[in-house]
């Protein structure tokens, strides 16, 4: 009997070990592990809603710009075609014989 306890041993060892060093790991041991990468991802999402607003922020004054942009484009039209009509006005004065002053 005592041959089969000595043979034994060892594998009550060896279970023995592996139940008590493969355990989990700590709830404190995680939270500080992860700890890091959580304030990088924290420092990364401010970063991204400071660049998301800065792009609102140009896509809105972008916006704005085309309208006074269009805007102008249609004053400048208005304005080209009063330009043409001055301009034909003169032509037809220019082109009018001249009558002498008394």
């Amino acid at each position: 009997m005592y041959s089969f306890a000595f043979k034994l041993a060892p594998a009550a060892v060896i279970l023995a070990g592996a139940v008590g060093l493969g355990g989990c790991a700590s709830k404190s041991y995680v939270r500080e592990q992860i700890a890091p990468v959580s304030q990088r991802v924290d420092t990364l999402e401010s970063q991204l809603r400071q660049t998301d607003g800065t792009a609102k922020a140009a896509l809105a004054e972008a916006q704005a710009a085309s309208g006074q942009l269009q805007s102008a484009g249609q004053r400048l039209d208005q304005i080209n075609g009063r330009v043409d009509g001055v301009e034909q006005r003169l032509q037809a004065q220019e082109a009018r014989p001249k009558r002498p002053r008394h």
